[in-house]
């Protein structure tokens, strides 16, 4: 897991707004490649393929990791560490295992975000933790994704028009690139 790139430059005078510049690293997003998803407000949580749980969790410098963790990457800019820690030593195993009471123990392998009633103000607006993988979208959420736009004023336009965080979107070879509403300034 690392940390998923910006769509548009960070402005240097306010790092909390973003410039009308693409980022080098995401061209691939204005130049029409990969699909647009639904980007969830919560918190992000993998399931490996041995079948184990891990929380995201990020460790700034001159702090020490959890035990277990795994660190995946650093931020140059900022020092902190990027990687996973043992769901069993996280401060969201409980509202995990309420997202997994009652529900298909199939999950595949791979990434979700934790929402619910104690996670970030429950912006989901859900009645119970619940997991959601990612890319995924209700079949109507997801032809509404398909028509996004990708430049920057009609795009600013299009996400800040809705109840969402933000977009993600995914490129066949893996890269992903995002766009939060607050990023905008709304």
């Amino acid at each position: 897991m690392h940390k998923i790139p910006t769509l548009f430059v960070r402005d240097p005078e306010n790092r909390k707004r973003l410039l009308p510049e693409v980022a080098p690293e995401c061209a691939w997003v204005v130049a029409g490649e990969g699909a647009a998803t639904r980007k969830y407000d919560g918190t992000c949580v993998l399931r490996d393929e041995a079948g184990e749980w891990w929380a995201r969790r990020e460790v700034r410098p001159g702090r020490v990791a959890p035990p277990g963790y795994l660190a995946i990457s650093t931020d140059s800019r900022t020092g902190k560490a990027m990687g996973w820690e043992p769901m069993a030593g996280s401060t969201f195993l409980r509202l995990h295992a309420e997202a997994l009471d009652g529900t298909a123990t199939d999950f595949a392998p791979g990434t979700y975000e934790l929402v619910g009633p104690r996670i970030n103000g429950n912006p989901e607006g859900v009645a119970r933790h619940t997991l959601l993988r990612h890319g995924w979208m209700a079949p109507d959420v997801a032809a509404e994704f398909a028509a996004a736009p990708r430049d920057f004023g009609a795009l600013r336009a299009w996400v800040t028009a809705r109840p969402y965080e933000g977009v993600v979107w995914h490129h066949p070879d893996g890269r992903r690139a995002k766009l939060k509403v607050r990023d905008l300034g709304a």
